[in-house]
C-alpha cells in the first residue's frame, strides 16, 4: 500500500501539484479538532462504498484519518484496488499538525458538510 510522508505532502503543496485530498477523520474527531488541513474535502469513512467512485480518477487522491492507521489505510487500500494511485499520511492529521504544517480553522457547519 502506498503512503506519503508529511514532508512529501507539504512539498506536493508547495509545488502546486495536482491532487485530491481527502480528509476521513471521523465528524467527532474533525469537531474536536475544530482544524483541517487546507484543501481537504471531508468524507465520512463509514461511507466509503457510497463515494469512492466520486474520486477523480484522473490525479492521485491522498487520504488522512486522526493518527494514519486503519482508517486511512483501508480506505486507501480501497481506493487501490479500484486502480487509484491512493495513499494514506503517514501520521494523519496529528502529525501534521505536530509538524506545525498550515490548518484552517473548521466552521461548525463545515465540520458537518461533505466538501466536494
Amino acid at each position: 500500500m502506498s503512503r506519503i510522508s508529511i514532508c512529501e505532502l507539504a512539498e506536493w503543496q508547495a509545488a502546486d501539484r495536482t491532487f485530491t485530498l481527502l480528509d476521513v477523520r471521523r465528524i467527532s474527531v474533525r469537531l474536536a479538532d475544530a482544524t483541517e488541513t487546507p484543501g481537504a474535502h471531508s468524507r465520512d469513512p463509514e461511507d466509503v462504498f457510497t463515494w469512492k467512485d466520486q474520486v477523480p480518477r484522473d490525479r492521485p487522491v491522498i487520504v488522512y484519518c486522526a493518527k494514519g492507521h486503519e482508517i486511512s489505510q483501508g480506505i486507501a487500500a480501497t481506493l487501490e484496488a479500484m486502480g487509484l494511485d491512493a495513499r494514506y499520511l503517514i501520521d494523519g492529521f496529528a502529525g501534521w499538525y505536530g509538524a506545525g504544517q498550515p490548518t484552517r480553522s473548521l466552521s461548525r457547519q463545515l465540520a458537518t458538510t461533505d466538501v466536494r
